[in-house]
């Protein structure tokens, strides 16, 4: 059999019909990859939106438990009050000389205070009593007060004695509840200088009587808190402190107990004034005073000596300020002292047990509303992140679908727009 060998000059001639039918094919592999990249694209975008979505509904299922916790404590507190309430408005009322004795003495500490025109403890003082002033919010909800207003003392020469020992600085100390409340006090510009057009340095302005001088700010929930027990059913909630002991193992004579528990506190100040349960006896008082003994004269002062480590004093004037450290000379009369305790009858145990539950329960509601506003912020984070995410999402869908239709049309070709 002949074969058939063509001339190798002559141009070998190849099917446009095989050539665009191979095209297509590559086309439409590379559409389907492509097709699927984008769906596996979408399913992601998918799937982002809808894990947003579920932490949307969860952070407003919290803030409904939370709101729902909150007005139910709120209504609790309400209904106890109300109980506080008649307690108080049914108590024996006092005899007038009691009252004006009680209320002079209180006075006269404020009035002691407001004498001091360059303190910042006067403006703390003409906040709590002017109206006007009342909107300072910040100030007033973290600042408890000054030193010499948080404590009575039932003795007039232990609270002259003890005013001598902590000195009229600290005695006009201003008390915070937080260090928020002590940043609000005081704001300093870039430059690091004190801005006295805000918090404390521009209230005085606006009364004409601008803060020059330094003044001390006492954080409570800074303090090292006491850590022991406290005298079991004891309403003044008093530490429970091991008495000093001689070393033949007796008590000194002349030891009358530890100024931190001679100190009165209010019950309103007993228990929850900071996060933790704390009372201002195991913080602030604590810190001021810690295991500071307190004598009957000198001559049993200094006998006690072996047994005294962080401080003494004597109702005759004697001060040791801690181990090795004594206060000698005059007494210095400090115009700034502690009040003297309300002649109000004792409030029955369920009643203080009644306020210790409300200052627990206000204790809770501000931590709820911490809560609330940690929620709130986080729920508007979610929602805005939704609809970036959404919009991301139409976006993608729009330049997926115009891309893949222009790209991958199959080409028309000449011979089939040519009628057979």
């Amino acid at each position: 059999m002949a074969l058939s060998v063509q001339d190798p000059s002559v141009p070998m001639q190849v099917d446009q019909n095989d050539n665009s039918l191979a095209a297509g094919d590559e086309m439409q592999n590379g559409g389907l990859s492509q097709a699927k990249s984008i769906i596996q694209s979408s399913e992601r975008l998918q799937d982002d939106l809808r894990l947003i979505g579920l932490k949307i509904k969860q952070h407003e299922d919290n803030l409904k438990l939370l709101n729902s916790q909150k007005n139910k404590l709120e209504e609790s507190i309400l209904d106890m009050r109300v109980i506080l309430g008649k307690y108080h408005s049914s108590s024996a009322p006092r005899t007038e000389n009691e009252d004006y004795s009680d209320l002079e003495g209180e006075q006269k500490v404020i009035e002691n205070i407001l004498k001091h025109e360059k303190s910042a403890a006067r403006i703390i003082c003409q906040l709590s009593h002017d109206i006007s002033h009342a909107s300072h919010s910040k100030l007033n909800k973290d600042v408890l007060g000054i030193v010499a207003t948080l404590g009575k003392v039932d003795d007039e020469n232990l609270s002259k004695l003890l005013a001598e020992y902590l000195g009229l600085e600290t005695m006009l100390a201003i008390v915070c509840k937080t260090f928020e409340g002590v940043k609000a006090l005081e704001t300093f510009d870039k430059d690091g200088v004190i801005d006295k057009s805000a918090g404390l340095h521009g209230l005085a302005a606006s009364l004409g009587k601008p803060l020059d001088a330094r003044f001390l700010v006492i954080c409570l929930e800074n303090l090292r808190p006491y850590a022991g027990d406290f005298i079991a059913d004891d309403p003044q909630k008093r530490l429970d402190l091991l008495k000093p002991r001689l070393p033949n193992g007796e008590c000194p004579p002349g030891f009358l107990g530890f100024a931190v528990n001679m100190i009165n506190v209010d019950s309103s100040n007993l228990f929850y004034v900071i996060v933790g349960g704390y009372g201002l006896r195991e913080t602030l008082f604590y810190s001021l005073f810690s295991r500071l003994q307190v004598y009957r004269t000198r001559a049993d002062m200094v006998s006690a000596l072996p047994c005294i480590s962080e401080g003494a004093v004597s109702l005759d004037g004697g001060i040791i300020r801690s181990n090795g450290i004594f206060s000698l000379g005059s007494r210095e009369e400090v115009d700034v002292r502690f009040p003297k305790p309300s002649s109000m009858p004792d409030v029955p145990q369920s009643h203080i047990q009644a306020e210790k539950q409300i200052k627990e329960m206000n204790m809770k509601k501000e931590n709820l509303q911490e809560d609330i506003k940690r929620e709130e912020a986080l729920l508007n984070k979610a929602r805005f992140n939704f609809g970036s995410k959404k919009q991301e999402y139409v976006m993608f869908i729009a330049q997926s679908s115009s891309s893949y239709t222009t790209q991958h049309q199959l080409p028309v070709t000449r011979d089939r727009l040519t009628p057979r």
